[in-house]
């Protein structure tokens, strides 16, 4: 099984050593150049290069996750009186109030607001 493999590398190494005998001189020395200054400038211009292929995306995934954040929550308007009162229909008085949005605290005197529902009329005329 060996002797395919290095039947096709003795044959591509036999190849790449007459093309490079058979390469006239200025090529050659251009090649020699190109490949002395891509060395000499792997080593202080492709960290600052490689830093920056770096926190380029991060930083566009960190913007993508920001506004998906701002868009995925829910906007809460003024809470002050400024706004102007909001109008309530009919239907939102006779509904009980969510349990998981309502007070906790509310639930403690529900017979002190069943009073007040019942009472709460008869006071106010007096």
């Amino acid at each position: 099984m060996n002797a395919p493999d290095n039947h096709l590398e003795r044959r591509a190494r036999e190849l790449y050593r007459e093309a490079a005998r058979q390469l006239d001189p200025a090529t050659a020395a251009g090649l020699r150049a190109a490949r002395r200054a891509a060395l000499s400038g792997a080593d202080g211009s492709s960290l600052a290069q490689r830093l920056l292929q770096l926190l380029l995306p991060a930083g566009a995934f960190a913007a993508i996750a920001f506004a998906a954040l701002m868009l995925s929550s829910p906007v809460q308007g003024p809470t002050g009186s400024a706004a102007g009162p909001s109008p309530v229909s009919e239907a939102d008085g006779e509904l009980p109030p969510d349990a998981a949005a309502a007070d906790p605290a509310l639930y403690q005197n529900l017979d002190f607001y069943g009073w007040l529902a019942k009472n709460g009329d008869s006071q106010a005329s007096r």
